[in-house]
This record gives C-alpha cells, structure tokens and sequence, in this order.
C-alpha cells in the first residue's frame, strides 16, 4: 500500500488507512511514540502510564509535611463558605 507525504500546517503527515490501523491494532486518538531508523520511520503505541496511587506517592516519604493556610480572596461569585 502506497501513501504521500503531504503538508499539514508546519508539519508534515500521511494518513493512515483503516485497514492498517486494524492490523496494528491501533485507533483514533492512541498515543504513539515515533522514530525512525534510516528510511524507516516506526510508529508504535506508546506504553500506557498507570497512575499511582496515593499509597504509592507516599511511599518512603519520612518526615512532616510542612503546611500553612492560604487564603484565596474575597468571594466573587455565588461561593457559599
């Protein structure tokens, strides 16, 4: 399957068919990490970030936590306090 390289805004890009995106098991709106090799430009998914949990922040954190009050200014809106 051929494609071309076309401009898109300061950018380049070649669309992808659907067909290809099944294959690959890819979709609209993945996150993808890009490099190239030569002639070779690879696209793969790229690997998915897992959030931490709160537990795992805190982890080997040792100490107090210095805090202090801030006040944020006079109500503009409708804010009940």
């Amino acid at each position: 399957m051929k494609g071309t390289i076309q401009k898109w805004g300061e950018s380049q890009a070649v669309r992808i068919p659907q067909i290809i995106l099944k294959q690959s098991n890819l979709k609209s709106n993945d996150a993808v990490e890009i490099t190239a090799e030569s002639d070779i430009i690879i696209i793969r998914k790229a690997p998915q970030k897992k959030h931490k949990t709160l537990e795992e922040r805190l982890k080997g954190f040792e100490g107090e936590y210095p805090f202090k009050e801030c006040d944020s200014g006079a109500p503009v809106g409708e804010e009940a306090w």
